[in-house]
């Protein structure tokens, strides 16, 4: 019968027969290769950087372009309208102007015209005298009745009457009238005129601040 043989083998050694410089000389090229392919990444890294660095400093002046010509447009349509505040400012005082000399406007005819219709008739007037402040700074003065407040003005009437009854029906019509106010009487006397006896009368009244018309208000002073 045959016999089979088993023949075992071991690991052989390796023999490495390439002169060292021939081993020295391939791993310096691996690493030469390593460090090419090193290079050429970071120089693609570096070029990919450059464009993107490139493209926004585009952007950035663009955007400054953009800006300058809208400055170069707000700059001339400022130069346009650099009269405006000036004619503002000439209106305002021309306002102001116009405020103080009408602030205290009485309309005298109105409250004459009111009056004729309120004078009894055994009354008539004989002089009249109107006295009112026009300066902005003192709004008031001094009423004709110690005890009453200022106003705006008084008016002074002197007239003849037949009794002195008729000069209290006077001051009650005065005392009825819209923007007087405190009727006063500093006179009232009797008197002959042709062998009539007759009674001269002078009173006085306040203007209040309801007489004045309101067209031209007056601001506050700052």
């Amino acid at each position: 019968m045959p016999t089979l043989t088993q023949l075992r083998t071991g690991r052989l050694p390796r023999v490495n027969l390439l002169p060292p410089e021939i081993v020295e000389q391939r791993r310096f090229r691996r690493v030469q290769a390593g460090l090419a392919g090193a290079l050429v990444a970071a120089l693609a890294l570096v070029a990919a950087l450059y464009v993107l660095a490139t493209a926004d400093r585009a952007r950035q002046e663009e955007q400054l372009r953009t800006v300058q010509a809208e400055t170069t447009l707000l700059q001339a349509r400022q130069a346009e309208y650099a009269e405006v505040p000036q004619v503002f400012a000439r209106v305002a005082a021309a306002e102001a102007q116009l405020t103080q000399a009408m602030g205290q406007e009485v309309r005298w005819s109105f409250f004459l015209d009111d009056l004729s219709g309120s004078v009894p008739d055994d009354v008539w007037m004989t002089k009249m005298i109107m006295l009112q402040t026009v300066d902005f700074a003192e709004p008031s003065v001094p009423s004709v009745n110690p005890a009453s407040l200022p106003g705006v003005g008084t008016v002074t009437f002197e007239g003849t009457a037949f009794e002195h009854v008729d000069v209290s029906a006077w001051l009650d019509a005065l005392a009825r009238q819209s923007g007087y106010a405190d009727p006063f009487v500093t006179k009232s006397e009797k008197d002959v005129i042709d062998d009539d006896e007759v009674v001269n009368f002078v009173t006085s009244v306040t203007v209040t601040a309801e007489a004045l018309e309101g067209r031209y208000p007056q601001r506050a002073v700052r």
